[in-house]
């Protein structure tokens, strides 16, 4: 592997964690409703799915019975196909508080035909499948309590139809990953990859939809209207078809979304394995989905991942952080593996150098703008991800130096949803609840230790005998 000499580590961070982690509680609690955790009481006041695997993630160290719960509340609105909607709306919640709202999905009805959950109000689309991973780790926190309410018995069934879903009904280019047919479904939203794909969909009439988002936010630091008319119709048609499956006018597979699925289908091994069934042939499973990953999205001459456009073919040149998350996979191909990271401390996303934390987009592209969304600035729950991988590939130091400048920084922006990826400053909502989550988490393990495979949920090659742990 690619190796580097050891950083200096900002030892500032390791005095702070009983005050920082009761501030991250904090957060974590007022955003609490009761059964499950909202990302921001004012521009995001209801239950969000990826959001909610990353929070899970975090509560297990506060309170492992609120990390299963949470992940309950959420499985709760599966839809009778396997998909687990990327919104569950409170009705509690005024309609304007968010847009799109509730009777804009009209999901019992719009999606009767795909199983829609007739007492609860969603959205159609889905998001990023980090739940598996999320239910082993939050397992782990307290196998006992987890077993005393035979939390994996009854999430199992839910997360295997989920990823049936996915691998079954969204394999629109024919090469065994997966498809997203929405921006927001890859969960970065506005992001540069989308650019090019975006630009056959015709915007609705900006007349047509109100914004709730720019009442909370600035507008520089937000997607534009012309980007929001064109998610707006593309969910539109999506949910005019009855939330049928297919390539309509955007359909891309994206490396971040596919990685996550792996990582989750290696988590998902070890739950069945956990429950006494063999775990060797999902492990299969996610050995072939990452010789696919390799195969259909890895760029050589970039040293990264890139999004493919399902209805012209193409790779989509641009460079986004999406392309290394990856790097979470312990199968990856060893010189893969070091060219990921060799790009991560290169000048495009300045890992240990001119980035306190890595960007959503190459510092050096056409399209970078540090401060608007998607479009450059740090977000938290990527960063954790490549702290993971880069732990996972023995880049301890590198992982090391991460971490502290996550944690600084968490601390400094007053837990925001995401910041400038050069100063630290805070952008978006700030007391955001996967920023306090992870850094709970980032808190709860030692400097220089990490997550080894097993507990990571991920595969050890030496295991295939799908034994328990």
């Amino acid at each position: 592997m690619y190796r580097t000499a050891r950083p200096t580590l900002d030892r500032t961070v390791l005095t702070a964690p009983p005050r920082l982690m009761g501030k991250a509680a904090r957060v974590l609690n007022g955003n609490w409703t009761g059964s499950s955790t909202v990302p921001s009481r004012s521009l995001y006041p209801h239950q969000w799915s990826w959001d909610s695997a990353f929070i899970a993630i975090g509560l297990r160290h506060l309170s492992p019975l609120r990390a299963q719960v949470e992940l309950e509340t959420l499985l709760a609105a599966q839809w009778g196909d396997g998909r687990i909607p990327h919104i569950v709306f409170n009705p509690s919640v005024p309609l304007d508080a968010y847009f799109p709202s509730p009777d804009f999905w009209r999901s019992a009805k719009a999606g009767r035909a795909a199983g829609a959950p007739r007492t609860t109000q969603t959205s159609g689309i889905v998001q990023p499948p980090v739940h598996a991973l999320a239910a082993w780790l939050v397992h782990l926190a307290d196998p006992g309590l987890s077993r005393a309410r035979s939390f994996l018995p009854r999430v199992y069934p839910k997360l295997a139809a989920w990823h049936r879903y996915l691998l079954h009904r969204r394999d629109l280019g024919g090469g065994g990953l997966v498809s997203v047919v929405h921006p927001w479904e890859q969960g970065m939203d506005n992001a540069p990859s989308w650019d090019a794909p975006l630009s056959r969909v015709t915007p609705a009439a900006r007349h047509s939809f109100q914004r709730a988002d720019l009442d909370h936010g600035d507008a520089e630091d937000r997607p534009t209207d012309l980007d929001y008319g064109r998610y707006v119709r593309l969910a539109t048609d999506y949910r005019d078809r009855g939330y049928a499956d297919g390539a309509g006018e955007f359909a891309v597979e994206d490396p971040a979304f596919n990685a996550l699925l792996i990582a989750s289908e290696h988590a998902l091994a070890r739950i069945a394995a956990e429950l006494g069934a063999p775990g060797t042939a999902r492990h299969a499973r996610a050995e072939r989905l990452t010789a696919a990953l390799v195969e259909r999205l890895w760029d050589p001459a970039e040293g990264m991942f890139l999004c493919r456009d399902v209805l012209d073919g193409g790779l989509i040149p641009e460079r986004g952080v999406a392309g290394l998350v990856p790097l979470v996979l312990p199968a990856l191909p060893p010189d893969i593996a070091a060219a990921l990271v060799r790009t991560l401390r290169g000048p495009r996303f300045g890992l240990g150098g001119v980035a306190r934390l890595v960007p959503s987009y190459d510092l050096t592209g056409h399209a970078f703008d540090r401060h608007r969304y998607w479009r450059g600035p740090a977000w938290f729950n990527v960063n954790w991800l490549l702290e993971r991988g880069l732990r996972l590939h023995g880049e301890h130091a590198q992982a090391d130096t991460l971490r502290g400048s996550m944690v600084r920084t968490a601390e400094e922006s007053g837990f925001a949803e995401y910041v400038d990826p050069y100063t630290g400053e805070a952008c978006g909502a700030r007391g955001f609840s996967w920023t306090a989550a992870l850094t709970l988490d980032l808190l709860s393990e030692p400097f220089g230790g990490g997550l080894s495979p097993a507990r990571f949920g991920t595969f050890d090659p030496s295991d295939r005998g799908g034994e328990r742990r």
